[in-house]
């Protein structure tokens, strides 16, 4: 008879676990045991698809969450990895995206799935879409698949791909720039391009750390290179994300900022507003000059992955931000 396999639920909140407070909006319990009993009662039989612990990480809607969090569930995994045979994170749906990008580029040698899900309906309602998200979790963590997975709706999306694409829809999530890693329809079907679970023990490496103080900048008609020249003496900030238009364009005149970035070794990428696509800055004058100034370009990574890239980069890579995008 084949073991029952073993599942690590890492606990952070999010709506799954909700109440709704007198005012009608919505928060996570005071109390963690009643967050923890609420995560268990969404479905009962959990352990008849495989055994599971919970562990705790945050107790917080994930607008808050922040990179330390994103360090204790690496340190999790870590500390708890030869145990179990897959990972289940249940999260808000704020930031799942950027969590997931986070440990898809902080744990290096990854054999097993971690998977995050959570709902956009509380769990204690009868509407609820979390009992299907989490069980569809639970199935994906012992599957013989590796890697970081966003499951949500009928979709399974590779952690570094995923960008929240709805805020009340149900199939909140969407690939950018790649197909789904899988659906879930009366079977659960996995894309032949998904890595395997490794069959021999081995061990992961972590490198935690992210530089928290970046800034996005939203391009739209009308703005001035000014908007942006402020930040440079602003000696807090690290790092630059701009969202250009289209294919990474930039109106003329923020030459002068790139440059002036450069020789403050500040770096500045340069992304697409567009959800899929992808910078080809090359393509247009507006672009080019952008990009002989100094900026860089961000090619086809979502902005929930572009922004994790460049803190974590900021921490371990500094000098070599252009080459790890």
């Amino acid at each position: 008879m084949e073991d029952k396999k073993k599942v690590l639920v890492l606990f952070c909140g999010g709506t799954i676990v909700m109440e709704e407070k007198q005012n009608g909006s919505l928060a996570v319990p005071e109390s963690l045991d009643s967050a923890i009993s609420i995560l268990k009662n969404v479905e009962p039989r959990l352990d008849s698809i495989a055994d599971y612990d919970i562990e705790f990480i945050a107790n917080i809607d994930s607008t808050n969450i922040t990179p330390s969090d994103w360090d204790k569930i690496l340190y999790q995994i870590k500390e708890n990895y030869q145990n179990y045979d897959g990972f289940v994170i249940t999260h808000g749906t704020d930031t799942m995206a950027y969590t997931a990008s986070a440990l898809s580029l902080a744990i290096k040698g990854l054999g097993k799935p971690v998977v995050l899900t959570g709902s956009q309906i509380p769990g204690e309602k009868i509407e609820s879409d979390a009992r299907r998200n989490l069980v569809n979790a639970f199935r994906v963590a012992i599957m013989d698949i590796s890697g970081v997975f966003i499951v949500f709706d009928e979709r399974i999306i590779l952690g570094s791909r995923a960008s929240k694409a709805s805020e009340s829809k149900l199939d909140a999530f969407q690939s950018i720039n790649c197909e789904d890693a899988g659906e879930i329809s009366i079977e659960i079907k996995i894309k032949d391009w998904v890595k395997t679970r490794a069959q021999e023990p081995h061990k992961i490496e972590i490198r935690p750390g992210f530089e928290s103080n970046i800034f996005v900048y939203t391009l739209s008609p009308g703005c001035a290179p000014q908007d942006l020249e402020f930040l440079l003496n602003n000696q807090e900030i690290k790092g630059i994300v701009i969202r250009a238009y289209g294919t990474g364009n930039i109106p003329y005149g923020f030459e002068t900022f790139f440059r002036k970035a450069r020789e403050r070794n500040l770096p500045v990428i340069v992304t697409s507003q567009c959800l899929h696509g992808k910078t080809l800055m090359h393509l247009y004058e507006v672009g080019r000059k952008a990009l002989q100034s100094g900026a860089i370009e961000g090619h086809e990574e979502s902005l929930e992955t572009l922004c994790v890239k460049l803190m974590w980069g900021l921490r371990h890579f500094p000098d070599q931000i252009e080459s790890l995008i």
